[in-house]
């Protein structure tokens, strides 16, 4: 059986400064912010090239988590040292890049909420193979 992951809920305290720090920080797209009823809010972004999006939002369970309580979602990227270097341009701080052995490299940073993110760069998945 073949399953796709391909939504991650985030909860945040604060729906329009999470929109602003998806956009124009990480440079996600918006696919869609919606109200389908009162008290409703459904927002979904996705970065170049994944095929997960994060969604963020109000009044549905699924976003009645603690915000900043999501840890550890790794952004894979093909060099860690341009994508650092773009996030912070962009006014995010990411910590220093930490070489973890075996052509595996890292740096992380938090939303404004505290979910924190792994920007991870794999050696072997370079050019084509990324």
């Amino acid at each position: 059986m073949q399953m796709k992951l391909e939504l991650i809920p985030l909860p945040v305290s604060d729906v329009d400064g999470a929109v602003a720090f998806y956009t124009d920080k990480l440079g996600f797209t918006k696919d869609f912010d919606v109200q389908p009823s009162d008290g409703v809010r459904v927002v979904q972004f996705t970065s170049e090239g994944s095929g997960c999006s994060i969604g963020i939002g109000t009044g549905l369970d699924v976003y009645a988590g603690q915000p900043g309580s999501v840890r550890g979602l790794h952004l894979v990227v093909e060099d860690i040292t341009e994508a650092r270097a773009e996030l912070v341009r962009r006014g995010v701080e990411v910590g220093e890049i930490h070489d973890f052995g075996g052509g595996v490299r890292g740096a992380n940073f938090a939303d404004p909420d505290g979910n924190t993110f792994e920007l991870q760069e794999m050696a072997w998945r370079k050019g084509a193979k990324y």
